[in-house]
């Protein structure tokens, strides 16, 4: 009988079998960010109150303090995933407060960045 885990975050929709290996995926994720809990998000950054989020928090820090803006409502970032669906467990504690309309692009690690450095950063005082 296989014995699968449940991720440990509240809200996490995936498993993980025993003795199976997780891939480390990126994505160049488009989001649509609501203008009101901006100032709050960046805000928390600055204080990094995700960091602790395990097993994620410190990864979606660094990439949401790189986030760009595509147009005024478009963000853009690349971040790094095990879960299937992706982001499941950053969506459910720290995503879906701050933006709709979540788009991932699976892309190789940096070419997100890459694709992306020219424009102005989201937050940038971060």
């Amino acid at each position: 009988m296989e014995v699968l885990y449940q991720l440990s975050y509240p809200g996490a929709r995936g498993t993980v079998a025993p003795g199976q290996s997780q891939i480390m995926t990126h994505y160049l994720v488009t989001a649509r960010p609501h203008g009101e809990r901006l100032e709050e998000l960046e805000r928390r950054l600055g204080e990094d109150a995700f960091s602790g989020m395990r097993p994620f928090g410190r990864s979606v820090t660094e990439s949401l303090r790189g986030a760009r803006s595509e147009s005024a409502e478009t963000a853009v970032w690349e971040e790094e995933d095990y879960c299937s669906p992706p982001l499941a467990m950053e969506r459910a504690a720290i995503l879906d407060r701050y933006f709709d309309r979540i788009e991932v692009e699976p892309v190789a690690r940096g070419e997100g960045w890459r694709r992306i450095e020219c424009l102005p950063l989201l937050f940038p005082d971060e």
